[in-house]
């Protein structure tokens, strides 16, 4: 059985594959390629490395990987929608012989144990049902001393707090109508997935769910006044 938020994610991203990358861009204000780009900074991959990119959607930060250090990806997402389309992208791109693209699920890597150098993973642990639980998951499959970096949204603090608040309360569901009935989901959907994750897994919360994963020196940069947080550590 679907879990309820596996569900939730599958059905929200179904359409959203061909304009994901455009319109995530547009969204975010420019900043979500920044964001991936700080996150790919984190692993310090090498060529003859391979790295496992969970929640790939469209392969951007595979590609970034590979673009960066050089190395191989594995990317894996569990949406055959986004796949596609990351499947279409990285060929596109010429990097097919460095990437492979499996359908799987975070919470159950087909996978073995130490398998990977390295692993990054954007947008994930809003869409899974217990974090801690994919944090030891993700951990299992990175060797000792692997790199693993993480993306997720975050709520800005201080005076850049009600402007996020009117932005994904207000901006984000009109501009959402305008562009598809997709992304009209997407613009009602981010403003509280966003909040409620941040008040239940707070950041002291979730750099301890990391380091009882198995990885540690964790930590964490808040990037554009907080809407986009990267955490980084390694396994240890």
């Amino acid at each position: 059985m679907i879990r309820e938020r596996n569900r939730v994610a599958r059905e929200l991203f179904v359409p959203l594959g061909p304009t994901y990358d455009r319109y995530a861009r547009l969204l975010s204000l420019g900043q979500d390629p920044r964001w991936r780009r700080f996150l790919v900074s984190r692993i310090d991959a090498r060529p003859g490395d391979r790295i496992l990119d969970v929640a790939t959607g469209t392969g951007a930060v595979a590609i970034e990987l590979v673009r960066s250090t050089g190395c191989s990806v594995v990317g894996v997402d569990q949406s055959p929608e986004m796949l596609a389309v990351a499947r279409e992208r990285v060929a596109h791109v010429g990097l097919g012989d460095r990437i492979r693209l499996v359908e799987a699920s975070a919470e159950s890597l087909p996978f073995d144990d130490a398998e990977f150098a390295g692993l990054t993973f954007t947008y994930l642990l809003r869409y899974v049902q217990d974090p801690a639980a994919t944090m030891r998951e993700l951990a299992r499959v990175v060797r000792w001393g692997g790199a693993v970096g993480g993306l997720e949204f975050g709520v800005p603090r201080g005076p850049a707090g009600p402007l996020w608040s009117l932005y994904v309360g207000a901006v984000l569901p009109i501009a959402g109508r305008l562009v598809s009935p997709g992304w009209r989901r997407v613009g009602g959907f981010l403003g509280p997935s966003i909040r409620e994750f941040a008040v239940t897994w707070p950041p002291d919360r979730l750099k301890r769910a990391w380091e009882e994963a198995g990885i540690g020196s964790a930590q964490s940069r808040r990037l554009s006044l907080g809407g986009g947080v990267v955490t980084w550590g390694r396994r240890t």
